[in-house]
């Protein structure tokens, strides 16, 4: 296995220098405020804000759930060539699996970190995690990443809402004149509203779960 830039001084772009970055953002907004956080992420950003979620429960922040829209959680991508053959346009090439997996390995930097539940906490032990946003994409090879992550909180007991915006295709967020922009932004309204709502369900041990659904 080949690692980018090997050897050189570690750039602010490698683990776990954002995710400390992170960590340190969600420090100072949690000292304004004594409501409680949720934290969220897009694309490779879901998986960054999953590992600083780890970090915050750790931590004992008042981390009341996460959000993740079309994110990967694993440090390798989950085969899922019957998704990629619906993938259209540039990211055919830009998201092929191949590619995701040289990215994860250059995020790392070193095989170590690759393993590390810091770094991606696909497949890992996921007892504690907070309560759980789940949108994904039907349309994008993260997906199966995504609802990967998705079947092992529930394995974890840990509460998730999971859905999968039927047709949609990656990065919907970055498009509000869409449909599947609206749909989106309605379900975190409203999850965030039950979220804040219910204090402590961000950590309820045992909660099965709610179960998910595809919206067309």
């Amino acid at each position: 296995m080949n690692w980018a830039f090997k050897g050189r001084t570690r750039s602010r772009a490698r683990f776990p220098l954002p995710m400390e970055d992170l960590l340190t953002a969600l420090q100072h907004v949690g000292s304004q405020t004594d409501g409680g956080l949720i934290l969220g992420g897009a694309s490779a950003g879901a998986c960054l804000a999953a590992s600083t979620a780890f970090r915050a429960v750790e931590m004992d922040l008042d981390l009341r759930g996460a959000i993740f829209t079309y994110g990967f959680f694993h440090a390798e991508h989950p085969r899922a060539p019957e998704i990629q053959r619906r993938v259209r346009g540039h990211r055919r090439l830009t998201h092929a699996r191949w590619v995701l997996n040289v990215l994860n390995r250059n995020y790392a930097g070193s095989e170590v970190a690759l393993r590390d539940r810091l770094a991606f906490p696909g497949g890992h032990d996921l007892s504690g995690f907070p309560s759980t946003l789940m949108i994904n994409a039907d349309n994008d090879v993260m997906r199966a990443s995504g609802d990967q992550f998705a079947a092992e909180l529930r394995g974890a007991r840990v509460d998730v809402e999971h859905h999968i915006l039927t047709g949609s295709r990656h990065a919907f967020l970055n498009q509000p004149r869409l449909d599947d922009f609206a749909k989106a932004i309605d379900l975190m309204a409203s999850w965030c509203t039950d979220a804040m709502a219910n204090e402590g369900a961000s950590h309820r041990p045992g909660s099965s779960g709610r179960r998910g659904r595809a919206l067309g």
